[in-house]
């Protein structure tokens, strides 16, 4: 196994190669696991068999789907990126190689190293699970503005393993090779198991003579923005801070843990508050509090007293420290030549005071009108994290996951460490408009002491040479403003030593960063906007042979005598989840073996059965009473199912979230032209020019061409179709003089291998074969439930595991049935979002 990287100008170009051979005399399947880091995009993966090389090749997500969907239907196994930690993805392909022959893997990915506290991190993921005759990284780094510093380590390099890392440079290049011996991979003198498990990182920096360096080839410019020896502004930063129920416990006490240390870190000159938000909103003082010993020591007294109790008012909140920010600012309470940062910490979804969400995107929005930046930090699962992601990205700040482990502390404080040294605001770099065209970002709000703005476009003539650059910003003392040049030729020169350089790389580097711009920017987009972001980020994409959430890479490999796709996905961030709270399980047998089952019962809870696992997953759907979800479409059966949304006769004020049922079930066959609507109170069949009513005080058992009924008094119907699957609908009935509660129903579903591959909705895309895995369980929030991660459909998710009922024999006598619950309706396991599945009317 050999990691071969070549970093040109911060663009590391990656190429993983892992060769094997079957020395036994009957066929063997070997895998191919690499990890590879959240930011990367591969870009080729290919692999050669005794001699003859099959080659991936990029297209479209869904022309690849069906592919893969075929593959996985025949058994055959097939490569999939998944998401495996806070930092990679995972990339697993098996192959079966025959005996005496020889497979080789070769797996490409690209990315823009970034800089962080003063260095360029390269994050390279060590885990071969055997003894490798020869293993290697190399890695050779080219920057012409020269390396300063080079370093690099390995959580799990020993002593002995310390003396394999040979490091070196000097001028522009830096090398760094780890070749160990068989032996030196060993765990023991004895042992047959490797050592090498971890990861190897490498960090370096560059000179700064000036405070940007430009780069022109081709007709393409990368510019790098990094001033150094300026001082730093003083800051005025808002916690505003989740105090509800959810956050009791360890969470709290890692959050006040983290807020101590802040509190040692703030400067003297430095302005801050206190909001805290559960049921009510509060706040530490009325203004802005400057930092002196005296406040501070105040302030420590007041985090250590922070405790948690009710519900989640956010909306309230965020807007309290707005106002106190503006406030300060139109007040004159604060240095004109400061940066103003908010910070939001929550665990949960606003239940309390205004809890839309798109209310409060655009209340937020309005209210800090671009004059500062905002950074969401969601604590665990519980959170709605492409609402904050939303609301961040539109407030030009960002969004980041805190893990809900050991180090969460150390988590928030990294992140306040990142952001606690603003040099300057207001940062403008400015290109000639009638030159340059597709240029990436070029404003930003804050620069931050140790990080890099980086900017790259295009020229309208491909053979222009020259730039000029007029770069601005608001510093501690005055302004910056400064024009700088560059020409193509002294970047020629700069680049003498061809060897290190790989194809158009500043051209690529420029398609790379444009993409991650382009999907970052879809995030809050919607409509037509949003539309015209998709085509133009997958376009570049296809160009340039990047796998991103919205292309995959197809390989075709030899299986005995068939072909075998092989689907290399890029994992994507849920877009725009909502409010959940999810559960799943179930099984169904016939006779004592299970077999596929799907279900939406309850509040309402979504059921999986995978039979391959013999277990289940669940998820909830939270959404507003008069809401109609698709279910289940296929349109080669033509048969379709949705549901329309009921809720309880009032709201419940103690709830966090309001309980919904489905009132109402719309079952649909165009071939047939059948269309059955049941509610808790009556059933309605319209089969063409005919229709028929029952209550569910009959017991009716109805034949037609194509289809079968049968009414169970008082307890479900069962709709057959003949060539199609069959439907079971559940009917619950509550106390009439129920003060809250009302009837409602559920549905399960039978025979889903009747329909077709094409099925989709919410419950139809699990008609299809689906794969997960649990990963690192542990006791969770609840002592009587385990929390754990779920690797899925690219994805990596924090799941509990709970308990479903199935209603289908006795719906006043349920089976339990155990299941790994997945929040934040659904995201991660569904296809999209759930509002997605969103119609106008049951048909």
């Amino acid at each position: 196994m050999k990691i071969d990287s070549k970093v040109t100008s911060r663009f590391a170009h990656n190429v993983v190669t892992s060769r094997a051979v079957n020395r036994g005399n009957v066929s063997k399947e070997v895998f191919f696991d690499v990890e590879l880091p959240k930011t990367a995009f591969i870009t080729n993966f290919s692999m050669t068999i005794d001699g003859v090389t099959y080659p991936g090749t990029i297209k479209e997500k869904e022309a690849a789907k069906k592919q893969y969907e075929k593959a996985v239907s025949r058994g055959q196994t097939a490569g999939l990126v998944k998401a495996s930690g806070r930092k990679t993805e995972k990339f697993t392909v098996s192959v079966n190689v025959k005996a005496a022959s020889k497979v080789t893997f070769e797996l490409t990915y690209e990315e823009l190293l970034k800089r962080r506290f003063g260095k360029y991190e390269m994050f390279i993921k060590v885990k071969p699970k055997q003894l490798v005759k020869d293993f290697e990284i190399a890695v050779n780094i080219f920057e012409p503005q020269g390396i300063t510093e080079l370093e690099a380590e390995g959580t799990f390099i020993t002593n002995e393993l310390q003396n394999t890392i040979k490091k070196t440079f000097s001028e522009k290049k830096g090398h760094i090779s780890f070749k160990p011996t068989l032996d030196q991979q060993r765990t023991c003198a004895s042992c047959s198991e490797s050592a090498l498990d971890g990861d190897f990182t490498v960090r370096y920096d560059v000179k700064r003579t000036t405070p940007d360096n430009l780069q022109i080839v081709n007709g393409y410019f990368v510019h790098f923005f990094a001033p150094t020896n300026l001082p730093n502004l003083p800051k005025n930063i808002i916690f505003v801070m989740d105090t509800s129920g959810s956050m009791y416990g360890r969470p709290m006490e890692q959050t006040r843990e983290a807020l101590l240390k802040i509190l040692d870190d703030i400067k003297e000159d430095d302005f801050f508050n206190f909001i805290l938000f559960n049921s009510g909103v509060s706040t530490w003082k009325e203004t802005l509090i400057k930092a002196t010993p005296e406040n501070l020591d105040e302030a420590r007294k007041f985090v250590r007293n922070i405790d948690a109790s009710g519900m989640t008012n956010l909306h309230g909140g965020l807007m309290r420290g707005i106002d106190i920010l503006n406030a300060a600012h139109e007040g004159n309470l604060v240095p004109k030549r400061s940066a103003s940062i908010i910070i939001m910490l929550t665990d949960g979804q606003p239940n309390q005071g205004v809890s839309d969400i798109h209310t409060i995107e655009t209340d937020v929005k309005n209210a800090i009108k671009g004059r500062y930046p905002l950074y969401n930090l969601g604590f665990g699962s519980g959170v709605d994290y492409g609402f904050l992601e939303r609301m961040a990205l539109e407030n030009k700040g960002l969004a980041r996951r805190i893990y809900p482990d050991s180090d969460a502390a150390l988590q928030l404080q990294g992140f306040y460490d990142e952001v606690s040294n603003p040099m300057l605001t207001d940062v403008e770099l400015n290109y000639p408009e009638n030159e340059i065209q597709d240029l990436t970002t070029n404003s930003f709000k804050h620069f931050y002491d140790g990080s890099e703005i980086v900017v790259a476009g295009r020229f309208v003539d491909s053979n222009q040479n020259q730039l000029t650059v007029d770069v601005r910003g608001e510093g501690a003392k005055d302004a910056l403003s400064y024009t700088t040049q560059q020409d193509a030729e002294q970047t020629a020169q700069a680049f003498q030593e061809q060897e290190y350089i790989f194809g158009e790389y500043i051209e690529r580097l420029w398609a790379y960063l444009t993409i991650e711009q382009l999907l970052e920017r879809r995030i809050a987009a919607t409509g037509e906007e949003k539309e015209n972001l998709t085509a133009e980020a997958l376009a570049l994409s296809l160009k340039y042979k990047f796998v991103t959430p919205l292309t995959s890479m197809v390989v075709t490999k030899p299986e005995e005598n068939d072909n075998e796709d092989v689907i290399a996905d890029k994992p994507t961030e849920a877009e725009a989840l909502t409010s959940v709270s999810s559960m799943l399980g179930s099984q169904m047998y016939r006779g004592s073996q299970p077999t596929w089952y799907t279900s939406v019962d309850g509040d309402p809870h979504f059921v999986i059965w995978v039979p391959q696992k013999r277990d289940a997953i669940c998820f909830n759907i939270n959404e507003n009473p008069g809401t109609v979800l698709n279910l289940i479409n296929d349109p080669v059966t033509g048969i379709t199912v949705n549901g329309e949304l009921i809720g309880d006769k009032r709201a419940n004020t103690n709830a966090k979230i309001q309980n919904s049922y489905f009132g109402k079930l719309g079952i649909a066959n165009k071939h047939l032209g059948l269309k059955l609507t049941v509610t808790p109170e009556k059933i309605t069949v319209q089969n063409g020019n005919e229709k028929m009513g029952f209550t569910w005080l009959d017991s009716v058992t109805l034949q037609q061409a194509g289809f079968t009924l049968i009414i169970n008094r008082k307890k479900n119907l069962v709709l057959s179709m003949g060539s199609g699957a069959s439907f079971v609908v559940v009917l619950h009935q509550v106390w009439k003089k129920h003060p809250l509660h009302q009837d409602f129903l559920g549905l399960y579903t039978l025979e889903e291998d009747k329909l077709s591959e094409q099925t989709h909705g919410l419950l139809g895309q699990f008609f299809h074969p689906i794969d997960f895995t649990i990963l690192e369980i542990h006791p969770g929030s609840d002592p009587k439930k385990s929390d754990a991660t779920m690797v899925v459909k690219n994805n990596e998710l924090i799941v509990t595991r709970g308990w479903q009922k199935d209603y289908r024999r006795d719906p006043n006598h349920a089976v339990d049935i155990p299941c790994w619950f997945v929040h934040d309706n659904g995201a991660g396991l569904i296809d999209g979002v759930h509002t997605d599945y969103i119609v106008s009317s049951l048909f």
